[in-house]
């Protein structure tokens, strides 16, 4: 239950009679009501109020719910002044020191004064309304904001405010009645106006609300002003609660690939070998691709320190750097680059950073070169299951190239880097690896300029991987492809 749904059970609990229980001694509603009645008779006669029209008798098709038998139904036209004509003052009779309240004034809900300025601080256009302390401040325009208050002194308001007495009701049951959400849905559905919604004073004077004894008027506010600090305390817990739970899928799913990156997603078994052989068996490829000329043999790498070590891994695990068990490729930064005028309608996909999704590359929006022009091009050149990853903008991001019939190759833009698996049975494992938050952190902590964030490509080279043999990459690689959906879930 969200804490504005809380409140409004409070309040809808109260105009019930389910918040406090009721006690014989305190009188009726009924009694009450002739009290009243008898009041307002006594300010007609001395000529404080005007009297006003008698209104409809209440039939029991009206009344919306059960309310306790000491209670009593009537309008709220029955029991406060709301009808009554309120004194309009001009501004030529507005003084500088006088409190000048208006809509934006007002918090919604609460009815909280936000800022309080004095008509000289505010430039005066029209008649405004005068108000009195301890009358009830009523927002006519857009109720649904529930702008409703008690005024704390004297003052001016703008038109829209509709300030009014109270006869020997207590004048915070009737903000909390007004506030309730059953008022709330009578009265918003019944406003005109379009852009402005109001409520007219027909539809308030014939409001029914229910009238409980004064003491259980008193009784009920208590109770409800000793709930209400506690739901501001729920609504702090709540709203954690929420941004735990927004969170929750993806610190799970963060939590998952770190685990499957650190040895501790699936068990070890001894009889699928080692990293430190499947690297031999990677140096064993890279140098019969250097031999055959596939590949550009590359400077020494500087060996694995003790102190770059970011955490433990498995012992039949190896740290090896990313250019040990793939190659790296820019895209082609020469005067053959393609440009505007290269473009056609069809034919070789030019990959940009908007044409990376999540971790696949699109066809949707791609831009194309001929087959001509990418024969001039010298490097940037796509192989089915590369990963393409971002060197500037969204730094580290990565995706996959699939090649299809339509679309046996590709060329990158001059922002993006290819990674390349020696071996491409690794190339999963490194997928998931690309996505893990030990890569991320790294690229992040790599990531040079301000204006522009780019990533150096020889940073990119030297990330530390973690390598298990290839039969528990495919283990780690089908159970996190069986723990990831159950995240998504969780959204």
């Amino acid at each position: 239950m969200t804490p504005e749904q809380l409140k409004a059970s409070i309040l809808q609990y109260a105009i019930q009679g389910k918040l406090v229980e009721q006690r014989a001694e305190e009188g009726t509603g009924e009694e009450l009501y002739q009290q009243i009645q008898a009041e307002k008779q006594r300010l007609i006669a001395e000529k404080k109020i005007k009297k006003e029209k008698t209104l409809v008798e209440i039939t029991e098709d009206e009344i919306p719910f059960d309310i306790p038998e000491s209670w009593k139904w009537v309008r709220l036209g029955d029991c406060t002044g709301y009808s009554q004509t309120k004194p309009k003052i001009s501004p030529k009779d507005i003084t500088d020191d006088m409190w000048s309240l208006d809509l934006e004034d007002i918090q919604k809900e609460s009815g909280a004064i936000l800022t309080r300025t004095t008509a000289s601080e505010r430039k005066i256009t029209g008649d405004k309304v005068l108000f009195y302390k301890g009358q009830v401040l009523y927002s006519k325009l857009r109720p649904y904001l529930k702008k409703i208050l008690i005024a704390p002194d004297n003052g001016i308001c703008t038109p829209e405010l509709v300030p009014f007495n109270t006869y020997l009701v207590y004048a915070n049951y009737i903000v909390y009645v007004l506030r309730s959400p059953h008022i709330d849905y009578v009265v918003n559905s019944v406003t005109y106006g379009v852009k402005m919604p109001r409520v007219g004073t027909e539809t308030m004077v014939n409001l029914l609300i229910p009238l409980p004894p004064l003491s259980e008027q008193k009784r009920i506010v208590a109770k409800i002003e000793e709930l209400l600090p506690l739901i501001g305390r729920y609504a702090v817990a709540y709203e954690k609660l929420e941004q735990f739970n927004a969170k929750f899928p993806e610190d799970m799913k963060k939590s998952i690939l770190q685990y499957a990156i650190q040895g501790k997603l699936v068990e070890q078994r001894a009889e699928e070998g080692t990293g430190e052989e499947l690297y031999q068996q990677i140096q064993a490829e890279k140098q019969h691709l250097i031999a055959e000329k596939k590949i550009k043999k590359e400077k020494p790498l500087a060996a694995i320190s003790e102190d770059e070590i970011p955490f433990d891994i498995p012992e039949s695990w190896k740290w090896v750097r990313l250019s040990q068990i793939a190659t790296l490729e820019n895209g082609d930064r020469s005067s053959k680059y393609p440009v505007e005028k290269d473009y056609v309608n069809f034919g070789i996909p030019f990959f940009g950073a908007k044409d990376m999704s999540e971790s696949t590359m699109s066809f949707d929006n791609v831009r194309y070169i001929s087959e001509s022009k990418f024969s001039e091009l010298r490097n940037g050149k796509l192989q089915d299951k590369d990963f393409i990853c971002l060197l500037r903008g969204s730094v580290g991001k990565c995706a996959i190239f699939t090649a299809d019939d339509k679309h046996r190759t590709g060329f990158i833009c001059a922002q993006m880097v290819i990674i390349r698996c020696v071996d491409s049975s690794v190339s999963e494992y490194l997928h998931k690896f690309l996505l893990s938050p030990f890569y991320l952190q790294y690229i992040e902590s790599k990531i040079t300029g301000t204006a522009v964030r780019q990533l150096p490509a020889k940073e990119l080279a030297n990330v530390l991987i973690p390598l298990p043999p290839i039969a528990e990459q495919k283990r780690i690689v089908a159970k996190i492809e069986e723990l990831l959906p159950l995240c998504e879930r969780l959204k």
